[in-house]
């Protein structure tokens, strides 16, 4: 009887642990109403409603930038301010993230990022665009550049993803933790800042404005089962062939304090895309246009313009 009380009253404070660390998602028209800028914010890509936010001239040269693993398109809000002036910026929520959410394909494959990207510039109207990627944002970038050199002017890669690490061999799915698969259900707001202090050189460069937003797009309905989906399904595939194909001339920015891509895979890059220059950018970690957001835009503003 007294065991059975025991075990009774574990269960019971389980319970209540499991109740207080429930994370469940935040409502998405709260969300909308607080991160975008109303209905224009969205389009219908693909068989996708795809978070799109433009800024800049309709008649400049335009740029996309894609984010990386678990971010959103809020990532560039610096960056976008200033491109803006001489530029048509086109960012995006991609497909399992932020304020786009889950794909009704359930498909997160990078083949499948590339056709929305393609029917996304299609239906844009824009032939051919200057495409920056941060991270996994960059393998998609590209991935893109290679498949379809004709759309892409120049290519801007700030800590790309595509070689392989420990944890992410070539020809095989990554093993999730068990931990990641936890997130679905349980994500406290510090066990996140501590995550994402290692993208940062300076973790006190760390906001909280800028945790709170990375908390709240990761609580957008459907988003963190999309993110799980898209790590089961990721496969790499040695890149140097595609690496290779790549025609558009390539700038590669990459902060020399970067802990989770560190800057040495850059030589990777230099070895094998043809026209392909490195600016390392010095005291700046994974994110340099959150962490150091007008140091970066130098070298990448001097790079669009075709004055380096």
């Amino acid at each position: 009887m007294i065991r059975m009380t025991l075990a009774c009253l574990a269960l019971a404070a389980l319970g209540a642990l499991g109740l207080c660390l429930w994370t469940p998602d935040r409502s998405r028209a709260e969300l909308i109403a607080k991160y975008t800028r109303g209905p224009n914010e969205f389009m219908e890509v693909a068989g996708i409603r795809l978070r799109v936010r433009e800024a800049g001239p309709r008649d400049a040269p335009a740029v996309l930038l894609l984010h990386g693993f678990g971010s959103s398109l809020d990532t560039w809000n610096a960056w976008v301010e200033v491109l803006a002036k001489d530029f048509r910026t086109i960012s995006i929520d991609l497909p399992g993230a932020g304020l786009t959410g889950p794909d009704p394909r359930a498909d997160y494959s990078d083949e499948r990022c590339l056709a929305i990207l393609l029917a996304l510039l299609d239906q844009l109207g824009i032939g051919q665009v200057d495409l920056i990627g941060n991270s996994l944002g960059g393998r998609i970038a590209w991935e893109f550049a290679a498949q379809y050199p004709t759309r892409v002017a120049r290519l801007v890669l700030v800590s790309p993803d595509g070689f392989a690490s420990p944890g992410f061999e070539y020809e095989r799915h990554p093993d999730v933790p068990a931990v990641m698969t936890a997130m679905r259900y349980v994500l406290p707001r510090a066990l996140l800042r501590m995550n994402l202090k290692p993208a940062y050189a300076d973790p006190a460069r760390l906001t909280q404005s800028v945790v709170d937003r990375y908390y709240d797009m990761l609580l957008a309905p459907g988003v963190r089962s999309a993110l799980l989906a898209r790590m089961h399904q990721t496969l790499l595939h040695d890149p140097r062939a595609r690496l290779a194909s790549i025609r558009a001339p390539t700038l590669l920015l990459w902060g020399d304090e970067d802990h989770l891509i560190p800057a040495t895979n850059a030589k990777d890059y230099l070895a094998t895309i043809p026209d392909c220059r490195l600016v390392a950018l010095p005291d700046v970690g994974h994110v340099p246009q959150e962490e150091a957001p007008l140091a970066s835009l130098v070298p990448l503003v001097r790079f669009l313009k075709g004055q380096s």
